[in-house]
């Protein structure tokens, strides 16, 4: 498997020291959880270890990871999607998102950029996040599904997803966007296309049932057909499971599909042997991540920048106070405090640092 535009092969990820699923947000995400499952302390507890075991599993597989620290200072309890504020280019281009919900305008953070600027070429940086003053948003590759390879936006419209803010992205970006409308079972739209749809190399993974107008429907499967890939469909069931909340990356052994444990576990075996021709399934457990209404994708901000150089044996992944490499020791308490979930544990709390995590 070659590497492949669509597929970056580093992210950035956001850890959080006060995760708790969004009340602001609760009103148009039909996928948050509406009642709190566990002590606020305990939640927060196991967010941390999630994601911190997401990053070194995807370290493993070769994938660079870029991984910040939130302290929740700033009552961002959403921080752990990055996906929504920021997105980066090929040819150096970023972008900065106007989100819906005043809580996640806090998300947005320069020394995460910075930090981009310092290890890849940034040649220029769009902020969109004026917009808000307007009433446009646009949350970023969650309202959006890209197809870097063939310039394609998917959007399902809500209320994360203004036509005008999407055309503006896309004149400057050079996309053509494909927006549609979306109903679940309660005739509740979409919150964000990234629940509903995954675009990879060689497949895309879609609840096209959702999509309401029957030939809006078959032109977005069409589309995605004319640019070579197996189309997917999941059912109800397994959007509700994530399964359509995926991200493909280029790990240093191919490509992978990175998606949440109870996303992998709902897929047929017909799918899976579709997916794996082209990219091996990467499970990660985040439950309690899950409970805010997005899972593994949601996490992954794409890193779509190339490289500045690096000196042979320099890290892979530099960072400022908010970037956390994930040592040995601290993987091990991980994966040993997630195992202790199912059994009703509490997860211990790492305190920030700053650190680097190595590229194996």
């Amino acid at each position: 498997m070659h590497a492949s535009a669509q597929a970056p092969s580093a992210v950035v990820m956001v850890r959080p020291h006060r995760f708790h699923p969004n009340p602001e947000t609760a009103a148009d995400n039909a996928f948050q959880a509406r009642t709190a499952q566990h002590a606020a302390s305990t939640t927060s507890r196991h967010a941390f270890a999630e994601v911190t075991a997401a990053a070194a599993c995807l370290q493993d597989a070769g994938v660079r990871v870029h991984l910040f620290d939130d302290p929740g200072e700033r009552d961002t309890p959403d921080a752990v999607f990055p996906n929504n504020w920021f997105s980066t280019h090929a040819g150096g281009h970023v972008a900065i998102y106007p989100m819906y919900a005043t809580s996640r305008r806090r998300e947005r953070r320069s020394d995460i950029i910075d930090s981009l600027k310092a290890q890849y070429r940034v040649q220029e940086v769009v902020d969109y996040s004026g917009l808000e003053q307007d009433g446009l948003f646009l949350e970023g590759t969650g309202a959006m599904v890209l197809d870097h390879i063939h310039r394609v936006a998917y959007t399902a419209q809500s209320n994360r997803a203004d036509p005008v803010a999407l055309e503006r992205f896309c004149a400057h970006f050079n996309y053509e966007p494909m927006a549609f409308a979306t109903a679940d079972a309660q005739g509740r739209p979409c919150y964000h296309t990234n629940v509903m749809l995954c675009v990879g190399t060689a497949f895309a993974l879609g609840g096209f049932h959702m999509i309401t107008d029957p030939a809006r429907r078959a032109a977005v499967c069409e589309r995605l057909r004319e640019t070579g890939r197996e189309v997917i469909a999941l059912s109800p069931q397994q959007i509700g499971e994530f399964a359509g909340n995926a991200l493909e990356l280029s790990g240093t052994q191919g490509r992978v599909l990175a998606l949440s444990a109870r996303a992998a576990a709902s897929l047929t075996p017909a799918q899976r042997a579709t997916i794996e021709r082209s990219a091996r399934l990467l499970p990660l457990a985040v439950p309690t991540i899950e409970l805010a209404g997005g899972s593994v994708r949601c996490m992954l901000a794409g890193v779509h920048l190339a490289r500045r150089h690096q000196p042979a044996g320099g890290s892979a992944c530099v960072s400022s106070r908010a970037s956390q490499p994930v040592p040995d020791a601290i993987q091990r308490r991980a994966s040993a405090d997630i195992a202790r979930t199912a059994q009703g544990g509490v997860m211990p709390v790492t305190p920030a640092g700053s650190a680097t995590m190595p590229h194996q």
